[in-house]
């Protein structure tokens, strides 16, 4: 199995009230990936609860059957299409770390 994590900053230019409806289309894309795309698991985004400690907006938990089940993930094209149409165009930082449990 494996851990594909995902932390998002969304660009400064979006209101507080924008951000949230971006953050709910996002968590809906993504989340609505599981059963679309072979060897992807489980997907939980976290939109909620961020303490003021943090330095980015929302996280992607993802686990995958396998190293390749993550490749083919990334290339999918429901996957794609989520990743240019609800993440990409409201996104300014991506940090990522994927590893075997």
């Amino acid at each position: 199995m494996v851990k594909h994590i995902i932390l998002w900053t969304l660009k400064s230019e979006f209101s507080d009230t924008e951000k949230e409806t971006i953050k709910a289309g996002i968590k809906e894309g993504l989340e609505g990936l599981v059963g679309k795309v072979p060897g992807l698991v489980e997907v939980k985004v976290q939109t909620a609860g961020r303490l003021g400690s943090s330095n980015a907006d929302l996280m992607l938990d993802c686990t995958l059957e396998s190293a390749e089940a993550l490749k083919a993930y990334a290339v999918h094209p429901a996957h794609v299409e989520v990743a240019n149409t609800k993440v990409r165009p409201y996104t300014a930082l991506r940090s990522c770390l994927d590893y075997e449990i």
